[in-house]
């Protein structure tokens, strides 16, 4: 009975000392953006999308706004025009420091969504989803 006190003990002493939601608390804030485009937190990075009539560009910073390479990365878009409409899929290519760019055929509307995914090397990939004309956001 004494040996499962000391790790309840230290569990409890852990949980009390380092707050569960101070890192992602942080986070769920808006997320400035530098580029023009609509910037959302997606894991440990800032992802912002510039959206435009035929052109996707992904700016990928930490959460300092600090550039992260893109050397090595992968990225798709999939864009969707509204429910009954069909999906569009956009592969992104590094394209500079920190940047990612992809082109198709495709006009943005306000019921626009875009799911893009990335996946940076000997990293977790994470996804994010934006929505580059709804009334509210910033352009």
């Amino acid at each position: 009975m004494k040996q499962l006190l000391v790790p309840v003990a230290l569990c409890a002493t852990l949980l009390v000392a380092v707050p569960v939601g101070a890192h992602s608390k942080k986070h769920a804030e808006p997320v400035k953006a530098f580029h023009g485009g609509q910037s959302l937190a997606a894991g440990p990075y800032h992802l912002e999308l510039v959206a435009k009539d035929g052109e996707l560009v992904l700016y990928v910073s930490d959460h300092s706004d600090k550039a992260i390479p893109s050397d090595g990365a992968r990225a798709k878009a999939t864009i969707q025009q509204g429910f009954e409409k069909a999906t569009l899929q956009v592969e992104l290519a590094p394209s500079g420091d920190n940047t990612l760019k992809g082109t198709a055929t495709f006009t943005l509307t306000p019921n626009t969504g875009i799911m893009v995914f990335l996946k940076l090397p000997d990293q977790d990939a994470y996804s994010a989803r934006f929505t580059p004309l709804k009334s509210g956001d910033k352009k």
